[in-house]
């Protein structure tokens, strides 16, 4: 998913704050009194695009983007997890400058609450280290977490310190939405202008950037199994057909917009503008 500038629609947050911090890594930064930036967490709707922002932060900083599988730390041998995650930080500090990626960090830490009689405090300890280099680390490594459940993160994690800001990304708004299905019809070998993007962008209300490049190409498979070339018609068809995670989930949605609200600060200047209903605009 990418905007009209070139930077991805749902990977924004922002795109501003990023420049910024990218020219923290210098020793000109250093001379200037400033700390080295930290880290981000990412906290939003799932298949916004979380995932993506680190790799367009890499991008963005020219930075090498190292991914840690929380869940492969943990180890049957007492003492082995801890080690893992120890060897793991000590591993992103010689690469550094460099970014470490964590995906959905609330599933590599579930359990910390129950893990002094679940597993001997193990989950515990190694999140414990985790939280300490978080704050206490001067090797130029930026942490990028995303999270989908903010229910499941242990309160900690999230204080002032940890990171250096929290990010909320949101459905796309009605103009993100255009600009994804282009970027996902041109990925299919298309041309854009072939389709009134405007129209399924009004028709696909609620949907996210991965349930949109379903949505194509859903249409694509739909048209190669009837020998002819996809439609508009096809993708509207498809929209129709579909029930996005804003309606299945819809509850869940709303009450993370409201934790966010006041807690999080929003990836995009252009909050998604419609009620997450499951129904959707008609052409």
């Amino acid at each position: 998913m990418a905007s009209r500038s070139g930077w991805p629609s749902a990977a924004r947050p922002s795109k501003e704050w990023l420049a910024k911090r990218g020219k923290a890594f210098s020793e000109a930064a250093r001379k200037f009194g400033l700390p080295q930036p930290k880290g981000v967490l990412l906290i939003g709707v799932q298949g916004c695009g979380k995932s993506l922002s680190a790799k367009a932060v890499s991008g963005l900083w020219h930075l090498p983007l190292l991914r840690l599988d929380v869940g492969s730390v943990f180890a049957g041998v007492v003492g082995s997890s801890e080690q893992n995650m120890r060897r793991a930080m000590r591993l992103s500090e010689s690469i550094s400058p460099c970014i470490l990626w964590l995906d959905e960090l609330e599933k590599g830490f579930s359990g910390i609450q129950s893990s002094s009689f679940s597993d001997a405090g193990t989950t515990a300890r190694v999140f414990g280290s985790f939280i300490t280099w978080l704050q206490e680390k001067t090797e130029p490594v930026f942490v990028i977490a995303t999270a989908n459940d903010i229910t499941a993160l242990p309160p900690e994690l999230m204080r002032k310190g940890r990171f250096d800001e929290i990010f909320f990304i949101d459905l796309p708004s009605r103009d993100e939405r255009e600009v994804i299905f282009r970027i996902h019809v041109a990925k299919r070998d298309r041309d854009p202008e072939q389709f009134d993007l405007a129209r399924l962008a009004d028709a696909a209300v609620g949907f996210s950037g991965s349930e949109i490049e379903q949505i194509v190409i859903s249409a694509l498979y739909d048209a190669f199994d009837q020998g002819r070339e996809v439609t508009e018609e096809d993708m509207l068809a498809c929209v129709h057909a579909t029930v996005p995670l804003s309606a299945t989930r819809k509850e869940d949605i709303d009450a993370l917009r409201d934790w966010a609200r006041t807690r999080a600060r929003p990836a995009s200047p252009h909050a998604a503008e419609e009620t997450t209903t499951g129904r959707r605009i008609e052409s």
